[in-house]
């Protein structure tokens, strides 16, 4: 299964071809299994323009299956942790959401499709499986 950040789907719903998007575009067209942690769903809404966009992303995001923890306390435990074990390596990360997705990612065994360095970043101190650009 694939987990797909925020990161390429604000460029798939602003119709932007990227890699990550025409990668996107490919996994749905062969049926690969795709899911969107569901934090992501709430940062695309916080960035609807206007009330028409917000009911278009509502409605899409809707049918998307979701990344949701299956324990929501472990989840964020471990989501910090990333975080702390990233500044013990003298890694930088810039937020604490892409600790939640790459968490919710590595949780449900999900390559992870997106364009955002911390995650490369993350995967220097997590097993974090992502989909390379152009893939």
């Amino acid at each position: 299964m694939i987990a797909v950040d925020t990161s390429v789907l604000v460029d798939l719903f602003r119709g932007a071809e990227t890699p990550h998007t025409v990668a996107l575009e490919r996994f749905e067209r062969d049926g690969f299994p795709i899911a969107v942690p569901a934090v992501c769903c709430q940062e695309l809404l916080q960035g609807a323009r206007d009330k028409r966009e917000w009911r278009k992303l509502e409605r899409n995001l809707s049918t998307q299956q979701l990344l949701v923890p299956e324990d929501p306390w472990e989840c964020h435990l471990e989501a910090a942790r990333i975080f702390f074990d990233a500044r013990q390596k003298g890694i930088t990360l810039r937020g604490t959401v892409d600790c939640l997705i790459a968490q919710l990612a590595l949780e449900h065994d999900c390559a992870l499709l997106h364009d955002d360095r911390d995650f490369d970043l993350i995967a220097e101190v997590r097993p974090l499986r992502v989909v390379p650009a152009g893939e």
